[in-house]
């Protein structure tokens, strides 16, 4: 039995990795998973690749990218969810702030540097056509501390996936007024090349095993009552939630994903082109 240590949100999108996991699935290959909820987001799973806690994490496509395009030894397995992320655009309840043009020039609360919070702010400034070096953050560590930073005015707007801050709008937490959608698969398998290169056959097993159990998941008749239940959201936004999201339950690879995603990572100048020259290799080294 190898015992792995594998992070990622305490969200929906990973119920099917903690059903398997609570089914004993993994084990029936030799893999002891033990799962280790993140609420700091991919900018806390990039620190836990490079320092060794983690040995895998499932993770945000445009955070782990730009992370290995600068040097982190990781190699992405495979992508987990094939849609994209609808990120909601928060601000304080409070604020007169209604829409996102009044947005430019204010700061932005974000999990971490590097973390989906963070690079989506770029998009969404680039989307807008404001200047990104004007951009400002505060670091906030979690979704707990957006919406700290949005009560205190130490933000004035907080990107989040939409369906998680559901329950805070309905507390008056924080107020919904748009979203912005990545443009490309969101959420990604990754592994450190040295477990990789040392179990391969079982990660390649465990991603086969994830795959068909987000498969039955979403064909489950009592899903919605099940994730409603688990993750405290109403039955309306987790139908809405199962409609705009699917998995990937064959396994397939999409090389044009990635190479969207380091595009708009160079337009947007979190990476330089020395780092985005030859990509491909340093994406997947041992594959």
């Amino acid at each position: 039995m190898v015992g792995l240590k594998i992070g990622g949100v305490p969200e929906h999108f990973n119920l099917p990795w903690r059903l398997a996991i609570e089914d004993g699935k993994f084990r029936e290959f030799g893999l002891n998973l033990h799962w280790a909820d993140m609420g700091g987001g991919t900018g806390q799973m990039i620190r836990g690749l490079e320092t060794g806690s983690l040995d895998i994490a499932v993770l945000l496509t445009e955070g782990i990218t730009k992370a290995i395009l600068q040097g982190l030894d990781a190699t992405i397995v495979q992508v987990y969810v094939t849609s994209p992320l609808h990120w909601g655009i928060h601000v304080p309840y409070h604020s007169d702030i209604q829409k996102v043009d009044q947005l430019e020039g204010k700061t932005f609360a974000i999990s971490r540097e590097g973390s989906g919070s963070h690079l989506m702010s770029y998009v969404k400034a680039h989307q807008e056509g404001w200047s990104l070096d004007e951009l400002k953050f505060n670091v906030i560590g979690d979704v707990y501390g957006g919406l700290w930073a949005l009560e205190h005015d130490e933000a004035q707007a907080f990107l989040w996936e939409k369906y998680t801050t559901f329950p805070y709008t309905e507390q008056k937490k924080c107020r919904y007024i748009d979203e912005v959608v990545t443009p490309w698969p969101c959420f990604v398998i990754a592994v450190r090349n040295d477990v990789y290169k040392n179990h391969k056959d079982l990660v390649d097993q465990m991603c086969l095993t994830v795959n068909k159990r987000a498969k039955e998941m979403k064909e489950d008749p009592n899903i919605v009552e099940i994730i409603s239940w688990r993750y405290n959201l109403r039955a309306g936004q987790v139908e809405n939630w199962l409609i705009e999201t699917d998995w990937n339950y064959n396994g397939v690879e999409y090389p044009l994903a990635f190479d969207k995603t380091v595009t708009y990572l160079k337009m947007l100048n979190l990476i330089s082109e020395e780092e985005q020259e030859n990509w491909r290799d340093k994406l997947f080294p041992t594959k």
